[in-house]
């Protein structure tokens, strides 16, 4: 293999090196992003449960 065939290899080498890491982090990218949007589904059905509880609180004290 001559220097030029080499440096090529190389090249090769590190480009596919470098497109398994980006790939990675965009993996990681959209797991994280998933948990977000999974952790905030989370928090606005607890708002909304809470928001239930004192309107029928509410409800409750008007109709006694």
């Amino acid at each position: 293999m001559d220097n030029s065939q080499k440096m090529k290899y190389h090249a090769g080498e590190a480009k596919g090196q470098t497109q398994e890491k980006v790939s990675n982090m965009m993996d990681k990218a959209a797991d994280a992003a998933q948990s977000a949007k999974e952790s905030m589904q989370e928090a606005g059905q607890q708002v909304k449960a809470k928001v239930q509880g004192a309107a029928d609180v509410v409800k409750d004290a008007i109709n006694k």
